[in-house]
């Protein structure tokens, strides 16, 4: 068996090796603490990026207000007290309408200027039991399928809630020969004959009475769709010629009520 020779561990041996075992712990530790202070200071910084936006969003909410008011005090300056006073009354008799305008697209929103209106038309949808905003997302749906072009600026569900699909400034594809100088009105329904629900024709008569004071048109401007190329629609207006006269009758004394 070969001889090996034992190797005496000095004092000083075991004092260096302790001496680097300090130096490891203490490299390992400081290590652990630059990794640390690096977190936290990226933590930090997320705060602040954080905090930065929401007191951006803030301050933008702010001032948009304070420029509105601004605006509408600029508005209102320049019209009679008479004027101002009817221009407060109308504004709070606008009714509630939820605007979800269409992406623009070739089908239902090509964004083209309305210039002028002439007429309010009247539709119904033709698709019973469907909500205001199954309609709205035909309409937006098609800009995906390109299946036909169709859309309204409004559509009006039968629990009465009132969607805007387009803005005022822009055409509809609702009337072929009229969609250059009209507003179409979409309405929902759920009886077979296509009447109309007593919630709807309320907002059907709020939201016409307001664009018939904001274009200084009178009730005789309103049409069915019937009335430009003969298509049944709305149905039950159609129909039942009585119950289109009586519209056009409760449109005038509600105005005449205002």
């Amino acid at each position: 068996m070969p001889y090996r020779r034992k190797v005496e561990e000095y004092p000083s041996d075991r004092r260096i090796k302790r001496e680097n075992q300090g130096r490891r712990r203490a490299s390992a530790a400081a290590i652990a603490r630059r990794r640390r202070r690096k977190r936290q200071r990226l933590l930090a910084g997320a705060f602040l990026v954080a905090g930065v936006i929401v007191l951006g969003g803030l301050l933008g909410t702010l001032l948009w207000k304070v420029v509105g008011r601004f605006r509408d005090a600029d508005v209102l300056s320049g019209n009679t007290r008479e004027e101002r006073e009817l221009i407060r009354e109308n504004d709070t008799k606008k009714p509630l309408i939820k605007e979800e305008f269409l992406t623009v697209n070739p089908y239902s929103r090509p964004a083209e200027p309305l210039t002028e209106v002439r007429n309010i038309f009247i539709h119904y949808t033709a698709n019973k039991d469907t909500s205001a905003e199954q309609n709205r997302s035909y309409f937006e749906n098609l800009g995906i399928t390109g299946e036909r072009s169709a859309s309204a600026h409004f559509v009006i569900g039968y629990e009465g809630e009132i969607i805007q699909c387009l803005p005022l400034d822009e055409i509809a594809y609702a009337v072929k020969t009229r969609n250059y100088d009209s507003i179409s009105i979409e309405c929902c329904f759920v009886d077979e004959n296509g009447k109309f629900t007593d919630a709807t024709y309320q907002s059907l008569l709020q939201l016409t009475a307001w664009l018939l004071r904001e274009y200084k048109l009178t009730p005789n401007d309103v049409l069915r769709h019937y009335d430009v190329g003969g298509k049944k629609c709305p149905l039950y207006f159609v129909e039942h010629e009585d119950s289109w006269e009586q519209f056009r009758q409760d449109l005038t004394d509600y105005i005449m009520e205002e």
